[in-house]
């Protein structure tokens, strides 16, 4: 009889809490996907890569900052295929901030404080040195795409993709949106 009635007590406190709605909303798979903890883009400090891990492409940069990218000079000749894979590069990575046409008209651009790439100051004041630097090691808001490193990096393009991208920023970019605009 005892056993008998040790069952019954299990089987009522089951029902009970099955028959509570809020103790069964308590429980963990109860938590809805929209609620979950996420790191929205652009918030926080970029998790480190871990330590020995090895880049899928990349190839060691020679500098150790923007400022020293400065005076580089670009190695890719200024050719239409180099121009093609630029503004193929530049529309992947580059387009979400500073927009299509580069002006810094894309929806988040005034959020982040993306510049605009076709303004003379970038255009005929900056060097292509250091537009490459700027890729390669970010700035302010704009994340590394070159160097990993302890503030992050996600080191997506080589170090030939960022001076196509440069190709297309300093010799394309203006040209494309001044045919665009007519």
């Amino acid at each position: 009889m005892h056993a008998n009635n040790h069952s019954i007590k299990r089987v009522a406190v089951l029902l009970t809490a099955l028959s509570l709605p809020s103790a069964v909303m308590a429980w963990p798979w109860s938590q809805d996907m929209m609620n979950q903890p996420s790191i929205k883009p652009q918030e926080g400090v970029m998790t480190p890569f871990p330590h020995r891990s090895v880049p899928v492409m990349g190839i060691p940069t020679k500098v150790a900052s923007r400022d020293e990218a400065k005076d580089l000079v670009n190695p890719i000749p200024l050719s239409a295929a180099s121009l093609k894979k630029g503004r193929t590069l530049f529309r992947i990575y580059c387009a979400a901030c500073h927009g299509l046409s580069g002006k810094a008209d894309s929806p988040v651009s005034g959020k982040i404080g993306a510049i605009d790439l076709t303004d003379d100051y970038v255009q005929k004041t900056l060097t292509e040195g250091w537009v490459w630097g700027t890729i390669t090691f970010g700035s302010f808001v704009m994340p590394a795409y070159g160097v990993p490193g302890e503030q992050g990096g996600s080191n997506d393009l080589s170090v030939e993709e960022r001076w196509h991208v440069v190709n297309y920023v300093k010799n394309g970019l203006v040209k494309e949106s001044q045919v665009a605009a007519k």
